[in-house]
């Protein structure tokens, strides 16, 4: 009780007329975070329900935290092998010091070490998004007089799981200011934004610094060491190559081969998606829609074939465990801002993200991946979606009555 006598004594400082009533944002900020707000009714006639704001941010968190331990075990797994590979002179940097000052060492076989090992590429990128992006969070809360969204914790957390291990931290604060402000503070905040913002700071990090977000050298964070994506070797040499490069089918759903710190385990996805079906905070429509245009375009190109372009010949079983197609099927698709808010809506924003991404992966060559482009692409869609299903709506009900 001492903490809420706290809150309601130094209270009044943030009023309208307070000594301190601009900063006001930030103590409500603060007391929501600890505590349930006072303005939440409780009598009729007003309709309550269990699910808020900040509820809806919490559950996506937990959502995420298979792909997050994984991300750690995965990108410790994938550094240490590295290292054993390239021997000893690849033993260079602070985290290598810190490993070897407690003694846990660099053994890929030792699930710890890799867990440890790749919880410290975790946390300075998380870390320098939270505080950068809350930043300007705070900022824009703060010259508008609105309350600081629960929104931006999600928003960090995905930005952080879809940046690849070895991203510098200035570009990836870079990244998170251009996906908090362009992508949702310029259009009022959230619940105003049309393009999902994790995603929209890690396409301008793709563009603006492609050597770092792209290419063979970047997914294993060590020095010298080069491997390419399973993306990758399949759109130079066809999927069927994967095993000679040592990735399974089961070795890509499982997650143990390279990409971005959160998005290679499609089980650890898997989870989360049952997680937030289960919680209704993810929509099912949306996800049956974009299974069904990935699987559909899928077995479309399958049946036209090519001779001189291996994609054409991926199955739709492969398209679900490479690349970020599961995270974003999970975490960015679900999104409930920036996507259809209609039922029937929802089906076509679906379909239309799993017709792209098949499309970008297998006809654009520049693109391997094609997930984060989908989506974005979608996203500027889901209004005229919208608009066209509200419109068929009320034709029909005005052949029906009129």
């Amino acid at each position: 009780m001492g903490l809420r006598n706290l809150f309601d004594r130094i209270e009044p400082l943030f009023e309208k007329g307070g000594k301190y009533e601009k900063l006001f944002p930030i103590y409500e900020m603060v007391e929501s975070f600890i505590y349930t707000p006072k303005t939440v009714t409780k009598n009729a006639p007003h309709v309550r329900s269990y699910v808020d704001m900040k509820r809806i941010m919490t559950y996506v968190v937990i959502a995420t935290i298979p792909c997050i331990f994984f991300s750690w075990y995965n990108t410790g797994w994938q550094a240490n092998s590295a290292i054993a590979t390239l021997g000893a002179a690849s033993e260079t940097g602070w985290r290598i010091w810190l490993l070897k000052a407690f003694s846990i060492g660099l053994d890929p076989s030792s699930i710890f070490a890799n867990m440890f090992h790749g919880a410290l590429y975790f946390f300075p990128i998380y870390i320098t998004t939270l505080v950068v992006g809350g930043i300007f969070e705070v900022i824009f809360a703060t010259v508008r007089r609105h309350e600081v969204n629960e929104g931006f914790l999600v928003t960090s957390m995905l930005y952080t799981l879809i940046l690849p291990a070895s991203a510098p931290l200035w570009q990836v604060a870079l990244g998170i200011i251009f996906g908090v402000v362009i992508g949702k503070e310029v259009f009022g905040g959230t619940g105003k934004n049309f393009l999902n913002p994790a995603l929209t700071g890690r396409a301008f990090l793709y563009f603006a610094y492609p050597a770092q977000m792209s290419g063979d050298a970047i997914w294993t964070p060590v020095d010298g060491f080069s491997g390419a994506t399973a993306l990758s070797v399949s759109a130079s040499q066809g999927y069927q190559d994967l095993a000679a490069a040592g990735i399974t089918w089961m070795d890509a759903f499982l997650g143990f081969m390279q990409g971005s710190l959160g998005e290679t385990s499609t089980l650890a996805c898997l989870l989360g998606l049952v997680f937030l079906l289960a919680t209704k905070i993810a929509n099912w429509r949306l996800v049956v829609g974009c299974l069904a245009g990935m699987i559909g375009f899928s077995l479309l190109l399958n049946t036209i074939g090519s001779n001189t372009n291996p994609m054409f010949s991926m199955p739709w079983y492969w398209h679900l465990v490479v690349g970020g197609y599961a995270f974003g099927l999970v975490f960015m698709v679900t999104e409930p801002v920036s996507a259809s808010h209609t039922n029937v809506g929802r089906y076509f924003y679906g379909a239309l993200i799993g017709v792209m991404v098949v499309l970008i992966r297998v006809i654009n060559p520049a693109f391997p991946e094609g997930m984060m482009l989908a989506i974005l692409f979608a996203n500027v869609f889901a209004p005229l979606i919208d608009y066209f299903v509200v419109q068929a709506n009320i034709k029909r009900r005005m052949r029906r009555y009129g």
